[in-house]
C-alpha cells in the first residue's frame, strides 16, 4: 500500500479526484475556504493499491490549549473535517474489496500516529458512505443522524407525488401570490444574501458556527460554476435565497434564509420546489438537502425537509483515537482545567472528548 500526503496546491489532488466520484467538500478549492476560514492547514492523504484507492480530506488543529505543559513542547494535532460530508471516499475498485478499507484506516490511523495527531473526527457522506459503511468497525463509525435528499432519477410527476400534502398546498400558494423563483450569479447577490441569511439565523437564536463572515462568502466565488444561487421574489424584492453545490451528479444545499416579514408565506418551500426541478433538468441524479439540527429526527427543519421526499440516507461520523496516550493525558488535563470528574468527560458524546466545552 502506498501512502502519500497531498497539500492544497498538490495537482495529484484533482487527478486522483477525477478517477472517484466526490462531492463539493473534497475539492481543494473548498477545503482551502475552510481552512482559511477556521485558520487551521488543510491536507489529504491517499492509500492506494493498483486501482484502489482511498481519499480523506481534513484540517489538522493544533491542541497546545489542551495539552498539559510537558507536552506543550512538541506539537500535537487532531484532524477534523472541513465543514460539511467531506470524508473517506473510494474508488470503484476499493468499494468491492472490504480488505483494503480495513487495513487502509490501518495506515492512516500509522501514518497519524507518525505525524503527532492524537485524534481524527471525520464526517461521512450520506450518500457516498452507503457503498461502504458496513465495512467500517462499529466502534469507530457512529450513525449521527438521517439526512434527505431528493431521487431526481424519478419523473417529475412522482417528485410531486412523494412532496407532503402541506407543501403541495403552500407551493400552489407561492405561485398564487406572485412569488417567482429562480437562478441568479451568486456574486451579484452576495449583499442581499447575507442581509437574508444573517436575519435568519438571529430569529432562529443560532450558535455562533453558523454565522460566517463577508470574506467566507466572497471565498465561496472561487467555486465557480460548481456555486449556484436561488432566490424567491415578490415583485421586485428578493424574500428568501439559497446556496447549492453542484458536483458529480449531487447538487448539495448549503445556506439559506427568509425575510422574517415573509415567513408566513413559506417561500422557502418553492425555492427548493424550482431547484429540486431546475437540478433534474440539468441532469444531476440527487438533491441533497441534509439533516436536521443536531441529527434530531424531532427538530423542525429536519421534518421540514423530509416533506419534500421520502429519501432518507444514514449520517455516519467516523471517530479515531490515533494515539490513546496522548488522548488520555489531554483528556485528563481537560477534565482538571474544567473541573469535571474524568469519568464524566469519558461519557461525553462530543469528540474529541477534550474539546468539550466547560
Amino acid at each position: 500500500m502506498d501512502v502519500q500526503i497531498f497539500a492544497l496546491d498538490d495537482p495529484r489532488w484533482v487527478q486522483i479526484l477525477n478517477g472517484i466520484r466526490h462531492d463539493i467538500y473534497h475539492l481543494p478549492e473548498y477545503v482551502s475556504i475552510e481552512s482559511k476560514r477556521l485558520k487551521s492547514p488543510a491536507e489529504a492523504i491517499v492509500i492506494q493499491e493498483e486501482n484502489k484507492v482511498l481519499f480523506l480530506p481534513y484540517l489538522l488543529r493544533a491542541c497546545k490549549d489542551f495539552c498539559p505543559d510537558h507536552l506543550k513542547e512538541r506539537e500535537v494535532f487532531d484532524a477534523v473535517s472541513p465543514y460539511g460530508y467531506s470524508g473517506i471516499i473510494l474508488s470503484q475498485e476499493a468499494l468491492s474489496t472490504p480488505t483494503f478499507i480495513q487495513l487502509a484506516l490501518k495506515k492512516i490511523t500509522q501514518t497519524f500516529k507518525e505525524r503527532n495527531i492524537c485524534s481524527g473526527f471525520f464526517r461521512l457522506h450520506p450518500i457516498l458512505c452507503s457503498q461502504y459503511i458496513e465495512h467500517l468497525e462499529s466502534s469507530i463509525a457512529s450513525q449521527d443522524g438521517i439526512t434527505v435528499s431528493v431521487d431526481l432519477l424519478q419523473s417529475e410527476s412522482k417528485i410531486w407525488a412523494h412532496t407532503r400534502k402541506g407543501h403541495q398546498s403552500t407551493i400552489n400558494k407561492c405561485k398564487r401570490l406572485g412569488l417567482q423563483a429562480r437562478i441568479v450569479p451568486f456574486s451579484k447577490s452576495l449583499e442581499i444574501f447575507m442581509s437574508i441569511y444573517t436575519e435568519t439565523m438571529n430569529r432562529v437564536s443560532a450558535t455562533q458556527s453558523y454565522y460566517f463572515n463577508q470574506d467566507y462568502f466572497e471565498n465561496l466565488l472561487n467555486l465557480g460554476d460548481k456555486l449556484h444561487c436561488c432566490i424567491v421574489e415578490n415583485t421586485d424584492q428578493i424574500v428568501a435565497a439559497s446556496l447549492f453545490f453542484e458536483c458529480c451528479g449531487i447538487v448539495q444545499a448549503h445556506l439559506g434564509g427568509t425575510r422574517t416579514a415573509f415567513m408566513s408565506q413559506s417561500p422557502f418551500s418553492l425555492l427548493l420546489h424550482h431547484v429540486r426541478l431546475w437540478a433534474k433538468e440539468r441532469g444531476n441524479e440527487f438533491l441533497h438537502l441534509g439533516g436536521g439540527v443536531g441529527g434530531s429526527q424531532e427538530d423542525r427543519l429536519f421534518k421540514f425537509k423530509s416533506g419534500f421526499s421520502r429519501q432518507q440516507h444514514d449520517f455516519y461520523t467516523l471517530r479515531l483515537i490515533i494515539d490513546l496516550d496522548t488522548y488520555s493525558e489531554l483528556l485528563q488535563h481537560r477534565a482538571h482545567t474544567i473541573h469535571l470528574p474524568l469519568e464524566k468527560l469519558q461519557q461525553s458524546t462530543f469528540f474529541p472528548a477534550y474539546r468539550t466545552a466547560s
